[in-house]
């Protein structure tokens, strides 16, 4: 593994208005996996270092106070950082790019494990349907 190929920065991350109105309204494709709903959406590469790019959000009415929301959200950012080789490896061979939005559906907490574990499937998920679409 190289130098700062388990780090998360900026250019891996969604945060344009732009971008995320197109990922919402334009033909992004979704699918859940409780406690995780997923939408994703090819994109150009615009960046050669990062192929991937990511949102995460979790909603005011599942969880009211910020300290809860945050927890959620840094297991989800840990979770990615630590398994986007996944998806790397399989975008790598493409010239395309994805822009992934993790949207958290559940009232309850859940531990790191079962986040990581979610975040596994839905990463291995995209990763073959970029395949098959190519």
């Amino acid at each position: 593994m190289n130098t700062g190929s388990a780090t998360l920065r900026k250019a891996e991350r969604v945060y344009k208005r732009s971008d995320v109105k197109r990922l919402f309204e334009g033909n992004g494709k979704s699918f859940s996996i409780f406690p995780l709903r997923v939408v994703y959406m090819p994109a150009g590469s615009e960046n050669e270092d990062s192929s991937a790019r990511i949102l995460i959000s979790v909603p005011k009415r599942c969880f009211k106070r910020a300290a809860k929301r945050n927890r959620v959200k840094r297991q989800i950012r840990e979770s990615y950082r630590l398994n986007k080789h996944l998806l790397s490896q399989s975008l790598k061979d493409s010239s395309k790019g994805v822009m992934i939005a993790f949207i958290w559906l559940d009232k309850e907490l859940h531990t790191s494990e079962e986040v990581a574990s979610k975040v596994k499937i839905a990463l291995n998920r995209i990763a073959e349907k970029m395949n098959n679409c190519q």
